[in-house]
């Protein structure tokens, strides 16, 4: 007996039929523990992102002696602070710290009041420090914050991570189309290639290479870039190979569309699942690769802050708990969230889940 129109309620009427980008966001957000994941990476990076108005040893605003400066946005120097210098002003100099003291002068600091390479030559505690008052999570052996140290270091580390991930998605995908799509003798000297180029020895070029030239992040996402496509590229090759049979692939090809036009409107988009659900774990490949590397002494210089340079610290110190137990719970707690993140991504994109 079919359902009389009448009986139809307004709101199922009016509701329009989802598209699959929709069901799968949908189904994303049903896994609670991927959707929160996912809200606390990303206040994670806005946090790290902005972390010059988090942990800084410049104030936001200060005014002194009937002056009011912007030192996180420019840094006055010392002479216009009363000093005798031309140099920047140290916002921990006792001179500047007892002005700061006096009727009329004020200043607000950040939350945490320490640069990643600010270092107090006032303090009264040897570097390495134990975490205190001054210094929630103590000191490196330069006397450089922790907390600054990781927080700068972690957006060092996700930034090159997504930089990294990008650039290596872009020439997989690139590469697996061509390859998949065409088929054939381009698809075989093409895997030839890859198999042959994925056989040189990543690390020792990289040694080598580090030898010659001085490090940075730039040269390490180029090289880190040749290698990261490989992987990614296999599974975009598959689903072309896939999809490039499928009817509607004929149809626009009977329609007298060009190649470009076919991968860009039809099989591309039919083919990104895997490069979606992989993202996630390709950032965290990603970030350990450049952790590992700052442990190795590979990456960027020492005076760039570095997860792996504070690994490597606590390596070195083994009685100062607190430089390399917070770094390795920042690491944990980053791994996991992608973890999860990614989880949930492969879920939403199963068809076979309702």
């Amino acid at each position: 007996m079919s359902t009389p129109v009448d009986a139809i309620t307004p709101a199922a009427a009016a509701e329009p039929p989802r598209s699959p980008n929709q069901r799968a966001w949908a189904r994303f957000k049903r896994n609670r523990l991927g959707y929160r994941s996912l809200w606390v990476f990303l206040v994670m990076l806005l946090v790290a992102t902005f972390g010059e108005l988090v942990s800084n040893d410049r104030p936001f605003v200060a005014h002194l002696n009937g002056q009011t400066f912007f030192p996180v946005l420019d840094n006055p120097s010392d002479k216009a602070l009363g000093g005798d210098f031309l140099t920047p002003a140290d916002w921990k100099d006792p001179f500047i710290a007892e002005q700061l003291k006096r009727p009329g002068n004020w200043s607000i600091a950040t939350l945490n009041p320490h640069s990643a390479n600010s270092t107090n030559y006032f303090t009264k505690n040897p570097p390495p420090a134990a975490p205190g008052a001054a210094n929630w999570l103590g000191t490196d052996r330069f006397g450089r914050d922790i907390v600054a140290r990781l927080l700068y270091g972690f957006r060092i580390s996700i930034w090159f991570a997504i930089a990294l991930t990008i650039t290596g998605t872009l020439i997989g995908i690139v590469m697996g189309a061509v390859q998949g799509y065409f088929g054939g003798r381009i698809d075989l000297g093409l895997q030839r290639l890859i198999e042959i180029w994925g056989a040189v020895p990543e690390l020792y070029l990289l040694i080598i290479i580090a030898s010659i030239f001085e490090p940075s992040l730039l040269l390490l996402l180029v090289l880190l870039s040749l290698w990261g496509w490989i992987g990614l590229s296999d599974y975009v090759r598959a689903e072309f190979l896939r999809n490039r049979s499928l009817e509607f692939v004929k149809a626009a090809r009977a329609l007298g569309l060009s190649n470009a036009q076919i991968i860009r409107r039809h099989v591309l988009p039919n083919s990104l699942t895997p490069v979606i659900t992989f993202l996630p774990f390709r950032m965290g490949g990603a970030i350990l690769a450049l952790t590992s590397l700052d442990f190795l002494g590979l990456g960027v210089p020492s005076t760039v802050p570095s997860l792996g340079e504070l690994l490597k610290q606590g390596k070195d110190s083994l009685d100062a708990w607190w430089i390399i137990v917070p770094t390795f719970v920042l690491l944990t707690v980053t791994m996991l969230l992608l973890t999860f993140i990614g989880d949930a991504l492969r879920d939403a994109f199963d068809t076979r889940k309702s």
